[in-house]
């Protein structure tokens, strides 16, 4: 009996104990922006268990009564307790103590705590990368990364900047960064909204990059836009209106100048008149040939300023509206933006209207739903399309002053009304009679399935998409000569419709082996195709100018009508080990095998590792009481990551349709096309990287330091074949040569001054990049890609660096004393004077190079009480820019207007000049690509200025505001630079986005200028 009860006795003890036991869920997040937490401690007070926090920031935990309470730690946030209670779902935040380690860095597939980073990763925040209006992501990025390079060549509204991470890689492949957004891979990460960006990683070195494998070689951008937040729901408003003036001037001749340049050209025509005889001018510029442009005492009635009539100041404005919410288990975040950016060169603009919404869900508890979707519209007005050709920017220095913009009559004036002038349109009617539009619709965004399955595993599945259609307008009416004037006008549709949808699914298990312990382990397998359909139709003879694009049956010639489609596919398994000892020792792998439709039946697949390793020097027992150093790490990595953007069924041989006339009649064909190459593959980046971070003095002296070298082997290069082989295409591509980059990156944050009142604190990034060939073909040769201008431009040579501009050494001009030197090349004194071979053949040498030794940006921020005050300057040192633009502007009289540079003209006079004595162009010297072209492209950029006050707080809250922010802001305050040009950082010859535009980089022939833009904007926060 007796034991009986004992027994009934301990059952009904232990009873009371599971009873006792509660089972407690939650979920941690960052106090700051809402973000989950992940890897965070939770233990019970006064005992050893507990548990970690798993990727979504959420936890599961049993505890012994509703007296315990959980003490939650997290490197760099303040520890918080919690007292259990009667809560089964616990909610906290956490605070951020003073410093940036335990900031979440996103990376692909996940995000990691900046302090367990092991590779070369830069991250900024939305407010970071907005600090001035800015149309895309590519432009609000120059001079914030140290390692990345942004040209932006053209001000054209709405044109994007090239972006370059650590330098040049490829040749013949493309050398742009891969985009991802939101998880969508190969985004075009210029179309959405930059303030829809909550932040920006960029990930540089192959531990980064390898887990995007084939499409990483040349950086990976990161991009996470805004999404709900829990609590009180916030709305946003970010505005700014904004002018553009002309900063810099490229002076041409007035009408006084230029009649004299030309009665002078003419009266040397004895001199190079092979002849002998004396060159009279085709038409007499004076009242009698011209009563239109000169008075009775043949003085020119007209002086137009070209510059002024097609420069004009613009007027830009945008808008931004966001609205962020959620509750316990529901996020929202919808936003709307309007984007109107007038050019500084008349009829140019671009217009953008962006929507985006975001959804994340709590389901279950084991389930988490969202997605994103964004729909943008563009449309783009491009007047200076057509390098080469009679259009806007040329002809404003070519056009001659003494025409006016239209006659008293109303027609339009131009070169063609005096005989002999090369007669282009003046630029005005061109940027009135002739319209590039196109016009974008692009859809994009996922929806992704987060299960939890275990306390420390998650699965998510994702499908991402991105749909876009472009339509291109194009007319030049039938009243401008030397352009469409002779087609009776020329109207052009084309349109393409691009489709892309992947779907990545993965496994995360992220897993405490113990208090000291850390592991993190991703294994995931991932979908992708693109399709791409084009269609062109092109008319010309138009029965009214009023028809234009809109009515192609209104022309009467069908001149060109064409299409295309294409598809590209891939299927990639990756997988990522991280592991931390003690917060001291880290540890990153990782690999992906890529298989992608582009390569060779033979070469399909290829495994793309990588490995870091970083030593928290700071953790270390040794290092605690160093109180003046708050952190100190030293990282390495090595890796391999590839290229494979080059054009579709490269791998294999090819046909293309045609016509041909058999029995007197056009009839359909098919020709050989191009030879293809089943051995195709990859370009290989290997990559080395060693870096050094520190952070002094409670983190006021931050510092990253890098070193790299990236070797990428099996350049994807355009090798030719012979034209016997009877293939359209005499080109084929092979897996030849080897490109290397080896450079320097230094980031250094200070906070100089900081009191309650005051604080004062600088930014300053330097990069180094060498570029050096290893490799080309079997026999080493010199390869000369273009572009081409009166001749080769560039040079890819062995030893040497991509960019390379090459031709002659002009010396001068020849004297009078050098009459017999000149003959023996069949010049005069006054001819352009160059460097010979001995053989008395042109000397061809490197000249120059479009990529710099060094970038740096200075930055700094003044703050006082509400006031702020903040400026960037940018240097780039060791650079050239080609001002081929001289070429129809200085070795052309009589056929156009000139730069004012003619003036200083060899003369029996003045003989110590490089430039040749005037002359009508009949008797021109050859031009050449030549060193008095390529200048010193070197300069120091007044980047970004802003002066802004933010209300105080009891302003705030009888205004019931959270905050208002006003500001002042002025972009491209001031250029220095010995470049004669409108701007030393220039493409005229490739500006567009997605090509290999490696060679065109700093050639210019006539740009749009750079304007100076003068911004008010606003911040207001509800």
């Amino acid at each position: 009996m007796k034991r009986n009860f004992i027994y009934v006795l301990a059952c009904i003890l232990f009873s009371m104990n599971a009873m006792a036991q509660l089972r407690i869920t939650g979920r941690v997040t960052d106090a700051k922006d809402a973000s989950p937490l992940p890897s965070v401690n939770i233990v019970i007070k006064g005992t050893t268990s507990g548990t970690v926090t798993n990727v979504d920031g959420s936890f599961t935990l049993q505890v012994p009564d509703a007296k315990s309470v959980l003490v939650f730690s997290y490197t760099g946030y303040a520890p918080q307790e919690v007292t259990v209670g009667s809560q089964t779902n616990i909610r906290i935040s956490l605070e951020q103590k003073v410093g940036n380690l335990s900031e979440m860095v996103v990376i692909g597939y996940g995000a990691v705590r900046k302090s367990d980073l092991t590779g070369s990763v830069t991250t900024l925040k939305g407010e970071q990368l907005m600090d001035k209006p800015v149309p895309n992501i590519s432009q609000a990025l120059q001079g914030k990364v140290a390692g990345v390079d942004v040209n932006v060549n053209s001000s054209t509204p709405g044109q994007v900047a090239k972006v370059r991470v650590r330098g040049i890689g490829s040749i013949n492949s493309n050398i742009d960064p891969l985009y991802v957004i939101d998880g969508v891979i190969g985004a075009d990460g210029n179309a959405i909204n930059p303030n829809d960006i909550a932040s920006i990683e960029v990930l540089k070195d192959a531990s980064s990059t390898a887990i995007y494998g084939a499409r990483g070689a040349n950086g990976v951008i990161m991009i996470t836009t805004k999404r709900g937040v829990r609590g009180e729901s916030r709305i946003t408003y970010e505005g700014n209106v904004n002018v553009s003036t002309l900063a810099r001037h490229l002076k041409t001749l007035n009408s006084d100048e230029f009649v004299k340049v030309y009665n002078l050209a003419f009266a040397n025509a004895t001199k190079f008149d092979p002849n002998g005889g004396t060159w009279a001018p085709p038409i007499e510029l004076n009242h009698a040939s011209l009563p239109k442009l000169f008075d009775v005492n043949d003085k020119p009635l007209y002086n137009t300023n070209w510059e002024k009539e097609v420069y004009k100041p613009a007027v830009s404005t945008s808008h931004y509206l966001n609205f962020q919410g959620g509750s316990d288990k529901s996020l929202y975040s919808l936003s709307l933006g309007y984007l109107d950016q007038n050019g500084l060169m008349i009829e140019s603009g671009f217009r953008r209207y962006s929507a985006r919404i975001t959804v994340d869900n709590d389901v279950r508890k084991w389930l988490t739903v969202g997605g994103n979707f964004s729909l943008i519209q563009s449309k783009q007005n491009v007047v200076s399309d057509g390098n080469g050709s009679l259009n806007v920017p040329r002809m404003v220095s070519e056009e001659v002053p003494i025409v006016p913009v239209k006659y008293p009559d109303g027609s339009w004036a131009g070169n063609n009304d005096i005989a002999g002038l090369e007669g282009g349109p003046n630029p005005v009617h061109i940027a009135k009679s002739r319209d590039t539009i196109t016009n974008i619709q692009q859809t994009m965004g996922d929806i992704y399935l987060l299960f939890h399955i275990a306390k420390d595993l998650d699965f998510k599945t994702d499908l991402g998409y991105n749909l876009s259609s472009s339509k291109n307008n194009f007319y030049s009416a039938s009243d401008l000569p030397h352009l469409s004037q002779d087609q009776g006008g020329i109207g052009r549709v084309s349109s393409a419709t691009n489709t892309y949808w992947q779907s990545e699914n993965y496994l995360t298990w992220n897993k405490q082996v113990n208090p000291r312990q850390r592991l993190t382990a991703l294994l995931g397998v991932s979908f992708q195709e693109y399709r791409q359909e084009v269609v062109l139709a092109e008319t010309q003879n138009f029965l009214d100018d009023f028809f234009q694009w809109q009515y192609l049956n209104a022309g009467s010639v069908r001149s060109n009508t064409g299409s295309i489609g294409y598809r590209w596919a891939m299927n990639s398994y990756f997988a990522r080990v991280t592991y931390n000892i003690n917060e001291k020792y880290l540890f990153t792998a990782t690999g992906r095998y890529d298989g992608s439709s582009k390569f060779g039946a033979n070469n399909k697949y290829a495994f793309f590792p990588s490995a870091g390793a970083a030593w928290r020097i700071s953790q270390e027992n040794f290092m605690k009481d160093t109180k003046w150093i708050s952190n100190l790490k030293l990282r390495a990595s090595y890796g391999v990551s590839g290229n494979q953007e080059i054009g579709q069924y490269q791998s294999i041989a090819q046909i293309q349709p045609s016509t041909t006339v058999l029995g007197g009649s056009s009839q359909s064909s098919l020709l050989p096309s191009y030879i293809g190459n089943p051995n195709l593959k990859w370009e290989r980046s290997l990559q080395a990287d060693a870096g050094l971070e520190f952070s002094l003095f409670k983190d006021r002296i931050n510092m990253n330091l890098d070193y790299y070298r990236r070797t990428t082997k099996d350049l994807l290069l355009q090798a030719p074949i012979p034209w016997s082989a009877g293939m359209r295409n005499a080109n084929v591509y092979e897996n030849v040569g080897s490109v290397r980059n080896t450079g320097i990156e230094v980031n250094l944050n200070t906070v100089n001054v900081q009191t309650n009142n005051w604080k004062w604190s600088t930014n300053f990034i330097f990069t180094t990049n060498k570029n050096k060939i290893l490799k080309l073909n079997n026999g080493n040769a010199d390869i000369f890609p273009g572009p081409n201008f009166l001749g080769q431009t560039n040079v890819l040579r062995v030893g040497e660096s991509i960019g390379s501009f090459y031709g002659m050494t002009r010396l001068g001009t020849y004297s009078t004393d050098e009459a017999a030197l000149a003959a023996q090349h069949s010049l005069k004194p006054g001819d352009r004077k160059y460097r010979y071979n001995a053989d008395g053949s042109n000397y061809y040498s490197i000249i120059g190079r479009a990529y710099p030794k060094w970038t740096g940006t200075i930055s700094s921020t003044l703050e006082y009480k509400g006031w702020d005050f903040s400026f960037d300057i940018r240097i780039v040192q060791g650079v050239n820019t080609a001002a081929t633009f001289k070429h129809s502007t200085e070795d052309r009289q009589t056929l156009a207007n000139s730069l004012r540079t003619v003036l200083d003209a060899w003369t029996p006079e003045h003989q110590n000049t490089m430039i040749a004595q005037v002359r009508s162009y009949k008797f021109t010297q050859d031009s050449h690509f030549d060193t008095w072209w390529v200048e010193d492209g070197s300069y120091i950029r007044g980047q970004n200025f802003t002066l802004g006050y933010t209300m105080p707080d009891l302003f705030n809250k009888r205004m019931k505001i959270n905050r208002l922010r006003i500001y002042a802001n002025v972009q491209n305050l001031f250029l220095i630079t010995k470049y004669t040009g409108y701007d030393p950082e220039v493409d005229t010859f490739n500006s567009g986005y997605g090509a290999n535009n490696a060679f065109s980089q700093n050639l210019d022939f006539f740009s749009y200028p750079r304007p100076r833009v003068w911004n008010l904007g606003v911040s207001l926060s509800l």
